[in-house]
């Protein structure tokens, strides 16, 4: 692997201010405390930081920023408020986590913003304490689970009582206006907040628009995110010997990324040799052999609950690549490549597909889903599609500064022996495109 220049930093804002590694604040400016109830990132974390040059967040001005994204959008469409069920969006409204993976499946947690930024935040039971650090929630409240397992035969009354009080909420942030976004809801709470009348509308569209742009704290909590990704990346790649299993492998990036204060991955696609076609197979006990290739997509929810999506594939073993896997690698390669090169602030969507990369006829019908998608606090708006399924599943937006995404490809034959994943993390600028990834492509795939 040509590692040289690996985590070099590139972008002029990636100054850290020694002041904030000091005394009561950690350099992101939440509290020094050893007890406290905020997760956060580690000190490894902001040790490696520091010498990789790359700047934490400021958390309050974040935070502040986001709220304002969403209200912006509240504002635009007449809308009283939001209510919110995806624990990703309650992340964005409010930075508070609390069992997001359970609380995914398990709807346990709501959050309303108003139209003038009132955060209310119904969380789990005897929860209230998890939030009390946020000058931004208002009020902390309970009640808001109402699905089968929580409350069996009585599900529609919780339901009703929750409905009645968010029309109080309503009444009071609203006054005459009843409209409101909502993103996701048991049916239960759906059809009570409908028999009193609310005006619903879609609560993901609002949340997806907010949350496409990002600030300048959150593009540096995104660059911490990517940096520590990265590291556990090259301690897999060292890992990826003959003999270990694909599971091996991949328990490496999990808990390097728990020891850094990330938190969860959103999948585990990974496999090797054969298992690398098609695309999509998660790692398992296989025991990877010398010669054949392994490749993976991170799909990780690092530090800041900011994703880092990052895609690579590389040859177990000390030996030569086959000519094949040379191919495979160098079209994937030069694939997002020309993808990112062409991409600038003011471009449609469509204008991206027309003017993107066609893959070779070999490689269509196994083509990735898109050719580059959003990505903030998970995978997100928008979504860019190839030409191939523009009509059915191609929408039309418009690229702005501050804007991430994920540009990828997976190229690999129908019946093919083997494929290869690639993908980086790009951020849209004023001028262009600033490409957020470090992590070095493999050399010996490249050469001729």
């Amino acid at each position: 692997m040509n590692s040289a220049g690996m985590f070099s930093s590139v972008s002029s804002n990636r100054k850290i201010d020694p002041s904030r590694r000091r005394g009561q604040f950690k350099p992101d400016g939440s509290l020094n405390d050893n007890d406290r109830v905020e997760i956060g990132p580690t000190e490894l974390a902001f040790a490696e930081w520091e010498a990789l040059g790359i700047t934490p967040p400021t958390l309050e001005r974040m935070r502040e920023y986001r709220l304002q994204r969403i209200v912006a959008e509240l504002q635009k469409r007449d809308l009283a408020g939001v209510l919110l069920f995806d624990p990703l969006n309650i992340r964005y409204a409010t930075d508070t986590t609390n069992m997001q993976l359970w609380i995914t499946h398990n709807h346990a947690r709501a959050c309303f913003v108003s139209a003038a930024g009132h955060v209310i935040l119904w969380d789990f039971h005897n929860c209230e304490h998890l939030s009390a650090h946020l000058p931004l929630v208002k009020e902390v409240r309970g009640g808001a689970a109402f699905f089968y397992f929580e409350t069996g035969n009585k599900t529609e009354q919780h339901a009703a009582r929750f409905a009645a009080e968010v029309q109080s909420v309503l009444r009071e942030h609203g006054g005459s206006n009843n409209r409101l976004a909502v993103d996701k809801i048991e049916m239960a709470g759906f059809t009570q907040l409908q028999r009193l009348g609310i005006e619903m509308s879609d609560g993901q569209e609002v949340m997806e628009l907010a949350r496409a742009v990002k600030n300048e704290d959150e593009i540096n909590a995104m660059r911490c995110s990517i940096a520590s990704t990265e590291i556990a990346m090259k301690l897999m790649q060292q890992a990826s010997v003959p003999g270990v299993t694909e599971n091996d492998i991949w328990s490496i990036l999990h808990a390097e990324n728990i020891r850094r204060g990330g938190e969860w991955i959103e999948c585990r696609i990974l496999s090797s040799g054969p298992r690398t076609n098609p695309w999509f197979q998660e790692c398992g006990p296989r025991v990877v052999q010398a010669g054949e290739l392994l490749a993976f997509d991170s799909d990780l929810i690092g530090p800041y609950g900011i994703c880092a999506d990052i895609s690579r594939t590389w040859l177990i073993g000390d030996g030569e690549p086959t000519a094949e896997q040379k191919h495979l690698y160098r079209v994937a390669y030069d694939h997002i490549q020309h993808n990112m090169s062409i991409l600038k602030p003011g471009m449609s969507f469509r204008e991206v597909t027309e003017a993107g990369l066609l893959l070779p006829e070999p490689y269509r019908a196994q083509r990735y889903g898109v050719m580059m998608h959003g990505v903030g606090l998970c995978d997100e708006y928008p979504c860019i599609r190839y030409p191939e399924d523009l009509e059915c599943h191609g929408y039309d937006g418009v690229l702005e500064p501050g804007m991430t995404l994920c540009v990828e490809a997976y190229v690999g034959a129908v019946g093919g022996k083997e494929g290869v994943k690639l993908e980086d993390q790009v951020l849209i600028t004023e001028n262009g495109v600033e490409n957020l990834t470090r992590y070095p492509f493999e050399s010996a795939l490249l050469s001729d």
